[in-house]
């Protein structure tokens, strides 16, 4: 009886957890089904065409992914205002008014940086005809920066309030929008001109607006979310809130930039070293980053669920909602694991086919990279989940240190050292990634098992 008592909470845990964690992991998948769409429509415009548009989305989809992680910090704001339960609806609709402010301005920022896209690919050395298009390509890409951040804010809103599944439903949306906008515009149907690769860019910018739109009415559509009148006195400032937005997100962001800026300097280190390493680096790369998207729904789970019992001051509960979340996240990793080594070349099957005699290299390096991707799989669904139940905690600073130590300090300088300087080559490069990998998730899992004692717990 005693027993049924202290499991009972542990069962609840994870089955919120899961609930949670579920229509989180499918959007972000679906969401790698929206830049593949692009990709897909693009690559039949021509080699050039395609190297335009994957130089322009990279660096789009960088700076995308950075401000997601600054107005993200919403999350465990919004989670812990819940937990705490005093006028949550007031302080629920102060912090996502900031965070919305914060995207209009992140936004801004993002587009000041596309418009001088052409001359910062030329400064990194690609080819100027290649620069010339993806900086034309960025100059209509630049519109759907804004609705696409403020989208983001709007995704963690619902998430919060229990609402997940408008993510999944709204991202599934954004695939329909973005295959037929292509469509239309990159080859003319309909009547539409055929405008090739900006017809693309068009396409991505009707999507953006679209998933705005669509979080939009969905909140406007559910009686719950519907409460908090996100948009009354929009243009009421709340400076206190915005610097906490600001204060917790910057870290995050920083934090996206370093585990970006590691694998993007990865590419780099396989092009030196040669074309079949890169090209095999760029496959095995797409399929460890489909892997990825679940822990990383099960880490954003994590900071909702840590984050409301943050809020309401249960350290009992805080713990049990990490734990739940570990334990998701390893009884995956297994599984994609496992199918990188037993069954490699299904799995590159998605992108390329093993068959054909012209990519037997690439497939042949392809095949040893996964084989190292499948040994740190564990530790990179750890370090998502860890740090997302540190993010609920509010704790983002030293965490920020700890990953760019353990990425860069210790995993490039490894895969540098390894792949130049060893006959490892691009075997070397992929170990620094586990190595860097391993290092920040040993770390992180140091700081949460000592959250006590370091102070991180609510008093």
């Amino acid at each position: 009886m005693e027993q049924d008592r202290i499991l009972t909470p542990w069962r609840a845990e994870l089955g919120a957890t899961l609930r949670l964690a579920a229509p989180l992991a499918a959007a972000n998948l679906l969401q790698m089904l929206v830049y593949a769409i692009d990709v897909i429509f693009v690559a039949r415009l021509g080699e050039e065409a395609l190297a335009a548009a994957s130089l322009a989305t990279t660096l789009f989809g960088l700076m995308m992914w950075c401000f997601s992680g600054l107005t993200g910090a919403c999350a465990p704001l919004i989670a812990a205002e819940l937990g705490r339960r005093r006028h949550a609806v007031r302080e629920v609709r102060r912090t996502v008014r900031m965070a919305l402010w914060l995207a209009v301005l992140c936004g801004l920022a993002g587009m000041a940086v596309c418009l001088w896209g052409e001359e910062l690919l030329l400064l990194s050395g690609q080819d100027p005809e290649v620069s010339r298009l993806a900086g034309e390509f960025l100059a209509i890409l630049l519109w759907a920066m804004i609705p696409n951040v403020m989208a983001t804010v709007l995704r963690n809103f619902v998430s919060a309030l229990g609402r997940p599944f408008f993510a999944t439903a709204i991202t599934g949306l954004a695939i329909v929008v973005n295959a037929f906008g292509n469509y239309v515009f990159v080859f003319g149907h309909f009547g539409a001109p055929a405008m090739g690769l900006d017809g693309s860019a068009i396409s991505s910018v009707i999507t953006a607006f679209a998933m705005l739109g669509a979080y939009v009415l969905a909140i406007r559509s559910d009686r719950r979310l519907r409460r908090y009148h996100l948009l009354g006195r929009w243009w009421r400032a709340e400076w206190q809130r915005f610097g906490d937005v600001a204060r917790i997100g910057t870290p995050i962001a920083l934090i996206i930039l370093a585990e970006g800026g590691l694998f993007s300097s990865a590419a780099f280190l396989m092009g030196r070293i040669g074309q079949a390493e890169l090209a095999g680096h760029t496959v095995a790369l797409q399929v460890a980053a489909l892997a990825f998207q679940i822990p990383f729904g099960i880490g954003q789970a994590a900071t909702i669920r840590v984050g409301y019992h943050f809020g309401a001051g249960d350290r009992v509960a805080i713990g049990g909602a990490g734990k739940a979340a570990l334990i998701l996240a390893v009884s995956y990793m297994i599984v994609p694991a496992a199918i990188m080594i037993l069954a490699p070349l299904s799995v590159l099957q998605i992108y390329v086919d093993p068959a054909d005699p012209a990519n037997a290299a690439m497939v042949g390096h392809a095949v040893g990279f996964l084989a190292i991707a499948a040994a740190f799989q564990l530790f990179d669904g750890l370090q998502a989940v860890l740090a997302g139940a540190l993010r609920g905690l509010q704790d983002t600073r030293m965490p920020m240190q700890l990953a760019l130590f353990g990425y860069w300090l210790v995993g490039f300088a490894t895969s540098v050292v390894l792949g130049f300087f060893t006959p490892l080559a691009g075997t070397g490069v992929w170990l620094g990634l586990a190595v860097g990998l391993v290092v920040v998730s040993i770390l992180l899992g140091w700081r949460w098992a000592r959250r006590e004692a370091l102070g991180l717990l609510p008093v």
